[in-house]
């Protein structure tokens, strides 16, 4: 298998790792991508990024009231 943040991993596809990777591993390494985009596009005086384990993605919200989303126009 392949390690990855100290967890051992099979040989094969990983559809999701812990920390939100999609990885392959073989004998020879293991290559990986993420499964988030990075928000880059908001109102960054009045919004704040937060990761959201969960749905491995970014959350951008409102800094008064983090219940509240804020629009992103663009990620990558």
């Amino acid at each position: 298998g392949c390690m990855l943040g100290g967890k051992l991993y099979p040989f094969g596809e990983i559809l999701r790792t812990e920390h939100c990777f999609r990885c392959s591993c073989s004998q020879d390494a293991i290559r990986c991508c993420s499964l988030f985009h990075t928000p880059i596009g908001y109102d960054k005086e009045n919004c704040k990024v937060v990761f959201n384990e969960k749905s491995c993605d970014y959350d951008v919200v409102l800094k008064s009231d983090p219940l509240k989303e804020c629009v992103v126009y663009s990620r990558v």
